[in-house]
């Protein structure tokens, strides 16, 4: 139950910040409540499948989604996340441990860079423009969900800044594009990553539930306040966040 209370607590947390947080949730179930990292990675991926799948539905009513992009990554994406779990399940508790908070340092890098560029550049692309077709795009999608599912599945993270930046820079998108095709592309991630980290022994069932079930209804309450209070808090809080769960990592017992 107190696993439960947590989680909640934290999903109160990400839903005004609209995060996935997995990386967050990965350093509280390692450090908090000494869960081995390997199955704590497991469990916050697969728990983002049911996080991601209403932020994905809601963007798509509001024409966000790019659904032939997101898919093709998305495919690509699970495939590498497989992989990825694969090499995790191969690494020491000690080195994974300070590698996926690395990962979650440099995520919080760039979600600052995202918001201090907010009006400058690709990020202030308020409409999409021409991006690759043919061969080309095939490729781009490839190499886009391979590198971002590897690192979400062998780092238990949604990799979601490399996605939207990726999204950004290579198919053109427009900032609002970015965001609701990234979480569909997230979603075969989680799934074939979690069913990676189960073909490896490293899912517990009635853990991915409690946390599951705490994120869920804390992210739609806390969801309710992301206009209500100051966006300057808002945005710190966004790069806080992974800073939070990284340091989590290094310094926690």
């Amino acid at each position: 139950m107190l696993i439960v209370l947590v989680m909640f607590a934290l999903g109160l947390l990400l839903g005004f910040i609209g995060a996935g947080g997995a990386g967050v949730v990965i350093a509280v179930l390692t450090v908090v409540f000494g869960i081995p990292i390997h199955t704590a990675l497991g469990t916050s991926l697969s728990a983002m499948i049911f996080t991601m799948i209403s932020g994905a539905y809601s963007h798509f009513r509001e024409g966000n989604v790019v659904v032939k992009n997101g898919v093709a990554i998305g495919i690509f994406g699970a495939i590498g996340a497989f992989i990825g779990a694969q090499i995790a399940a191969g690494l020491p508790a000690k080195e994974l441990k300070w590698m996926t908070a690395c990962m979650l340092l440099l995520s919080a890098l760039l979600l600052w860079l995202r918001i201090f560029f907010a009006n400058r550049g690709i990020f202030s692309r308020s409409e999409s423009e021409a991006g690759p077709t043919g061969m080309s795009f095939w490729l781009t999608a490839s190499g886009l969900g391979l590198v971002t599912g590897v690192l979400s599945g062998t780092f238990g993270i949604g990799a979601t800044p490399f996605i939207q930046i990726g999204l950004l820079i290579f198919f053109h998108m427009s900032i609002h594009q970015s965001a609701g095709t990234t979480m569909l592309v997230i979603l075969p991630i989680a799934l074939l990553g979690g069913l990676g980290y189960l073909t490896a022994g490293h899912l517990d069932v009635m853990l991915l539930f409690k946390v599951t079930i705490g994120l869920i209804v804390g992210t739609y309450i806390g969801a309710k306040f992301t206009r209500r209070l100051d966006p300057f808090i808002l945005k710190i809080s966004m790069v806080a966040v992974p800073i939070f769960g990284g340091l989590l990592l290094l310094f926690g017992r």
